[in-house]
């Protein structure tokens, strides 16, 4: 297959995760300079799209599902994620490279992980096989096997007097 077959075949192949893999798998494997070169670009302006950063140093097993798109997804470099993984938006699968931190280094999640919306992941964390966490989970800590981590319910401060909620603007604040 030549160069140009292979460029041709991804660019008329802008679908979803398919889209993602091929130009991820493409820009880290082809023999290609020109064509790594174009893969890299495409992925970093489909990120860039969906403010989104998931690093070419990542490790994959294998695709995993984004069912709500890559919007607002970062996953650092160094990360491992297992197989039939479903992350959803917002998520961070981060490193922590604090000097002397305990938790220092990168998480590594195994197959079948399920992630809610707006969870953290950060640090030297491993994440079980079949292992569910919830939205707005902040994990720093290893999860074993078939778990599911939640987040305590919501504390509620009832005030006597009401609060001011309005939005001051930049420019009501300064006077420009």
């Amino acid at each position: 297959m030549g160069l140009k077959s292979k460029i041709r075949g991804i660019l008329y192949r802008k679908q979803g995760k398919a889209y993602f893999w091929k130009l991820r798998e493409t820009g880290k494997t082809s023999r290609f300079p020109l064509t790594r070169w174009y893969c890299r670009h495409q992925y970093q302006k489909l990120m860039s799209k969906n403010g989104a950063d998931i690093s070419f140093g990542c490790q994959m097993a294998g695709i995993p599902t984004f069912p709500h798109g890559f919007s607002g997804i970062f996953v650092s470099e160094g990360a491992k994620i297992g197989k039939n993984c479903v992350i959803f938006h917002q998520v961070t699968i981060g490193s922590n490279t604090l000097p002397g931190s305990s938790g220092q280094g990168f998480p590594t999640l195994g197959d079948n992980v399920y992630i809610g919306c707006g969870a953290k992941i950060i640090g030297n964390v491993k994440i079980g096989n079949n292992v569910r966490i919830g939205a707005n989970c902040v994990v720093t800590r290893d999860v074993p096997d078939n778990a599911t981590v939640v987040l305590e319910k919501p504390r509620v401060i009832v005030r006597e007097a009401p609060q001011e909620n309005r939005f001051v603007s930049f420019e009501e604040m300064t006077g420009k």
